[in-house]
């Protein structure tokens, strides 16, 4: 019997993807049609011997609870929400649950970082890692980075045979290894042991150690006090390969890169949540996903990899293409939208332009990521994105919106590029 933990964080983290968030937590912001919290529990709940799913956080419970509630009658099994008191780390939510997690007894626990997403082969993860000596806590699933990109995750060096992690660093200065940690785990149930002493052993810590705060006396930290103190310990964690898609998502443009790789999925896997083209509706290019309650005009066009929620409005002539058009939204005659989020109950007029610049990996650079830029460079100026439209924004007809931010409720009167319009 197995079960799953997902991290999903508390209102102060994502921070980058606002103003997306301010509306409802990052965790349940829809990609490729469903939240991006929903793609994870899916792919755990496929997993052969899952019998629960807990999500583990710091979002009031009305926030997050009747999603869980809701998507369990769905999927058919158990989901939970356990609300931490305070942001306990990546280790401290799970060692602090660590009662709920053990009911049971669970032969294993995968664990994800709520804010990564993929193609997980998480059935061959658990196989992996129970077929490794007794002695094995945890196996980390890795992947590949380029070594420029390396120093911006967890980097691993193990022993290309047994797959033995034998040294781990956490955002390296210099270059380590360009095997990256997924943020995607399986762990035996021994880790709470280990946690626990980790705990111990900070109760101890000097007077003046740490700031004193709630949050810092009782959190741990997975990637410090868990794979830093295990590697090279004698087979205590291993790491598992994928070459499969794999990002993280920090920003909004890694949620429009996310929305193309997971519409690729349906078309591989359920072609049938993809809208088709002809049969009376828009023209549409490549993977699209349309609601059945959007209303489109069918001389738009739309596609491809663009995700339209429920009452979208899209009028005749349109153009929307690598997009996210999220509930409510309304697009007037013959504008173009690319490379753009647009918000909950935002209105674009007719004949205008909104577009962003796409922020995907070098396609030149074997195993390259996504570049997870700053707001602004060193100049102080606006680093080219893509556009984002928050909720209730009202773009003006004939308006041309090029590499800008909107925050919600804003009606525009003019033309913006590259601007940040509070």
């Amino acid at each position: 019997m197995l079960k799953a933990v997902i991290l999903i964080g508390g209102p102060q983290k994502g921070t980058r993807f606002r103003p997306l968030s301010f509306d409802l937590p990052k965790p349940l912001f829809p990609v490729a049609g469903v939240p991006m919290v929903q793609h994870l529990i899916e792919a755990c709940s496929a997993v052969k011997g899952m019998k629960e799913i807990v999500l583990i956080g710091f979002y009031p419970s009305e926030q997050i609870a009747p999603f869980a509630q809701d998507l369990a009658k769905t999927l058919n099994i158990s989901i939970r929400y356990l609300q931490e008191f305070a942001a306990l780390g990546t280790a401290g939510g799970i060692f602090h649950f660590r009662d709920q997690i053990c009911s049971g007894d669970p032969e294993a626990f995968i664990l994800i970082n709520g804010d990564v997403c993929g193609d997980f082969p998480l059935d061959e993860l658990v196989d992996f890692h129970l077929r490794q000596p007794s002695s094995n806590i945890i196996t980390v699933l890795g992947t590949e980075a380029t070594r420029q990109q390396s120093v911006n995750y967890g980097c691993i060096a193990f022993d290309k045979d047994r797959k033995e992690i034998l040294h781990y660093v956490e955002k390296p200065s210099t270059f380590v290894s360009n095997s990256i940690n997924c943020g995607v785990y399986v762990c035996s149930t021994e880790l709470f042991k280990h946690l626990g002493a980790e705990y111990k052993a900070k109760q101890h810590q000097p007077h003046g150690y740490t700031t004193g705060s709630i949050d810092e006396a009782e959190s741990l930290s997975l990637e410090y006090d868990v794979l830093v103190k295990l590697a090279g310990s004698g087979a205590r964690s291993h790491v598992f390969l994928t070459d499969r898609f794999w990002s993280q998502i920090k920003t909004a443009g890694s949620a429009i890169y996310a929305n193309r790789h997971y519409l690729e999925l349906y078309r591989l896997r359920d072609s049938g949540k993809l809208a088709k083209p002809g049969l009376g509706g828009p023209k549409v290019i490549g993977d699209v996903l349309i609601h059945p309650r959007a209303a489109i005009d069918p001389s738009a066009v739309i596609g491809p990899n663009v995700s339209i929620s429920a009452d979208v409005r899209v009028g005749r002539g349109v153009r929307i293409a690598e997009s996210l058009v999220l509930g409510k939204a309304t697009i007037g005659d013959h504008s173009l939208v690319k490379n753009c989020i647009v918000g909950w109950n935002s209105d674009i007029g007719s004949w205008s332009r909104v577009e962003g610049t796409p922020c995907d990996p070098n396609p030149n650079k074997a195993f390259s990521k996504m570049e997870n830029t700053p707001l602004f460079n060193g100049d102080g100026r606006l680093n080219p994105s893509i556009t984002v439209l928050g909720s209730n924004v009202t773009v003006p007809s004939e308006a041309v919106l090029i590499n800008s931010i909107v925050l919600p409720h804003k009606d525009l009167n003019q033309s913006y590029k590259n601007e940040i319009i509070l």
